[in-house]
């Protein structure tokens, strides 16, 4: 493998060049006309237009990005996440063509691209389940007794889905008809399956993901467990490694399940294994995604290891070099992902032009970013700008580091993420670890952030004139010029 291709764009794909210049790989991007001037596009050795700016006409059409991949002899297609990440047809036709993909076999992703396909795999191995029904149903009349037999509250989901479409929460059987026809037509539109399921709905859920990489030689280990509970639209904002709640022995066990769910389809490459966990620190499985997870940082930081590089290795034929009796937690790690989203306005993206955009630097900070200064935030893809990640060596400084490096973060002409972040972090509720998926819904409201701004802002003028009523002010004069700094850092965002 000499020519890597990534089809992909912003920060994963530059992520994925890095690694691949390290391993001394020659790199390929490929690039719509709205990223034209893009970072990846600057960076990669080669860089060929692939079409329009609107991504089914560029990074969702599979032909052209091997026509591009025959254009500059790449060898190999990395597909990162998103796009044609998960797309079984595309990584046939990537194989067909005499082109490495680096990622599972196409029947792996298919049958873990089916919440119904892949609970019937995992039952092989008979990992916890949700109790609910193990297929599809159509019957609306059948679904309701089935419903009434789980007992409410019920879950009503798409078997061909995510980020939360065609889900509906359904609490009583009166509801229950209008919701599923609601389920199975945004089921139909988001995904071209109307297909729906029923599981029993769990009230406080926590949502823990299990790294797993597996070689072609049929070994398999776990790199531990992800905490990706903080979500908004059920899509994750922060996340960290590892989780505070876990035991050694839950995490043993749920590690175990992993293993077995990628092992029932003979899984090659690196995955995430999705779990829910109720208020009794039950597990039951949810889903694999068949890909690197946007939240792959942290899983590195605690682990030394470099997925992007072992995806590769993996790809080549290498064996893996560890058992999992050598893999071993080190520290904590943390992560925001840093969206062009306006949190005081139900977090909708926003567009526009990065005024300013400096990122915090020091120890323990780690910043994996597609965007500088002057550059625009395209309406066309996901509102992502970067993930800031902090690394710890206990959850307690990994907490503190990121709260500085949020403080440090400047960016001017958009709404971002990043004052949520603020808050998440200074919460007593994620602090103390004890929180839910439901976080936003319970503690976060459009203004909060601003109110406790001006709280802790009081706060500090009655310390000052405290101290200056007892120390007469003298050390409180500003030299000339100065400005407060706190409160400039707080209404950058």
């Amino acid at each position: 493998m000499k020519k890597i291709l990534i089809a992909n764009r912003g920060e994963i794909a530059l992520r994925i060049m890095r690694s691949a210049k390290e391993m001394g790989i020659a790199t390929v991007a490929v690039y719509s006309e709205a990223d034209r001037t893009a970072l990846h596009v600057q960076y990669a050795d080669e860089a060929f237009c692939i079409g329009p700016a609107a991504s089914n006409q560029s990074y969702l059409v599979g032909e052209k990005i091997i026509e591009a991949c025959k254009r500059s002899g790449a060898d190999a297609v990395h597909p990162g996440y998103g796009f044609l990440s998960e797309n079984a047809a595309f990584a046939r036709q990537v194989v067909a063509a005499g082109i490495t993909f680096i990622g599972p076999t196409p029947e792996a992703m298919e049958i873990m691209g089916n919440k119904l396909s892949a609970k019937a795999a995992a039952l092989k191995y008979d990992i916890p389940m949700v109790p609910g029904t193990e297929e599809a149903i159509t019957d609306v009349e059948e679904a309701k007794q089935r419903a009434v037999e789980v007992g409410f509250p019920i879950l009503i989901k798409a078997a061909a889905g995510g980020g939360g479409k065609g889900m509906r929460i359904v609490n009583n059987v009166e509801d229950f008809t209008e919701q599923m026809g609601l389920a199975v037509s945004e089921a139909t539109s988001a995904f071209g399956d109307g297909s729906v399921f029923i599981e029993r709905y769990v009230s406080s859920p926590r949502h823990i993901e299990i790294q797993v990489l597996g070689d072609t030689h049929g070994n398999i280990v776990h790199l531990f467990e992800r905490e990706c509970s903080i979500q908004r639209r059920h899509q994750k904002v922060v996340e960290e490694a590892p989780s505070s709640v876990l035991t050694p022995e839950i995490r043993e066990r749920m590690g175990k399940c992993a293993v077995d769910v990628a092992r029932s389809v003979n899984y090659v490459g690196a995955g995430t294994v999705e779990f829910i966990l109720d208020e009794n620190l039950d597990f039951f499985f949810l889903e694999m995604n068949t890909r690197l997870q946007v939240e792959h940082p942290v899983t590195e930081m605690i682990t030394g290891l470099d997925l992007v590089k072992e995806q590769i290795k993996i790809a080549r034929g290498a064996s893996l070099t560890y058992k999992q009796a050598d893999l071993k937690i080190n520290g904590h790690a943390i992560e925001l992902r840093v969206y062009a989203e306006d949190p005081e306005n139900n977090f909708l993206p926003d567009i526009g032009t990065l005024a300013t955009y400096k990122t915090p630097k020091g120890s323990g900070v780690r910043v994996d970013d597609g965007f500088e200064q002057g550059m625009d935030i395209p309406i066309y893809y996901d509102p992502m700008i970067a993930k800031l990640i902090t690394f710890g060596a206990t959850r307690a400084e990994a907490i503190d580091r990121m709260v500085r490096a949020i403080a440090e973060y400047e960016i001017t002409g958009i709404q971002t993420t990043l004052s949520f972040g603020r808050f998440v972090m200074l919460h007593d509720a994620f602090r103390s670890g004890h929180f839910d998926t439901h976080f936003v819904g319970k503690y976060y409201k459009p203004g909060i952030d601003k109110s406790e701004d001006e709280t802790e802002a009081m706060i500090a003028a009655l310390v000052a004139i405290n101290k200056l009523n007892n120390k007469g002010g003298s050390d409180l004069q500003p030299q000339s010029g100065s400005t407060n700094n706190w409160r400039q850092n707080r209404i950058k965002y």
